[in-house]
């Protein structure tokens, strides 16, 4: 009886040891996690982006298409300002303006020897308005206040108009449209100050939903609607932005 209780204290005894060594060790590797103030409070941060492409084809031959007349340019200008309620966080919004216009005089697209279809007389110009709600979230990178990582939740709605054109005289025909976007999204990023004002960011879309509604007439007859919904939960390299930021 005497060993039998013996070996029982040691059996608890054993017990006792392990859980406070596993105490112990918890303790030992318990994260310290510091953050520093990246963007301090009652900060302003600030930024415009601007964009234009234009190109003019003259007897352009790509792929399929051959003997390819026209013009075409893009413009687009989007302002930013945010407000740093608390330490390394942010709210605000962006408001975006895009006008594109193409305009295809001739072209032939040829699918092989005997099949080949003229497109002449072609005229597209679209312009949208965009608003954008943010909320930003700042992460320094170590002890560092250069450099940082930053995640963005966005909320767009915005809608514009768009007119093609084809054919010429008592042939011409063509379409008017309205459009409505909504865009709910997750944009992280990463930023690099230059100096105590400025910096260079970077930020790629991971996770969205986008609902697009289409009002079309056709000839001031012919009404249609076109609804559509996507859904993105991967890296999307297609909405990679640069741009310039400053800090006040």
């Amino acid at each position: 009886m005497e060993k039998r209780n013996r070996l029982i204290s040691l059996f608890i005894a054993g017990l006792l040891a392990l859980t406070a060594m596993h105490a112990n060790a918890q303790q030992e590797f318990r994260r310290k996690l510091e953050q520093v103030s990246f963007v301090p409070k009652g900060a302003w941060v600030t930024g415009v982006s601007v964009s234009y492409s234009q190109s003019d084809q003259d007897n352009y031959q790509f792929l399929i298409f051959e003997n390819l007349n026209g013009d075409t340019y893009s413009f687009k200008v989007s302002p930013t300002l945010m407000f740093c309620f608390k330490d390394n966080l942010t709210a605000g919004g962006r408001f975006s303006y895009q006008r594109q216009r193409t305009r295809l005089n001739s072209a032939d697209v040829v699918l092989d020897s005997e099949t080949s279809y003229n497109v002449d007389n072609l005229y597209m110009i679209s312009h949208n308005y965009l608003g954008t709600a943010l909320f930003r979230t700042y992460f320094s990178l170590g002890k560092s206040t250069r450099f940082g990582i930053f995640n963005e939740v966005q909320l767009q709605m915005g809608g514009g108009q768009s007119k093609i054109a084809n054919g010429a005289g008592q042939s011409l025909t063509g379409t008017y449209e309205r459009n409505f976007q909504l865009h709910a999204g997750l944009a992280p990023g990463l930023c690099v100050f230059l100096n105590n004002y400025s910096a260079i960011e970077v930020n790629v879309g991971v996770l969205g939903f986008s609902y697009n509604h289409t009002t079309s007439v056709t000839d001031q007859i012919y009404i249609a609607n076109r609804h559509s919904q996507t859904a993105n939960f991967k890296l999307n390299l297609f909405s990679i932005t640069f741009g310039v930021m400053f800090y006040i």
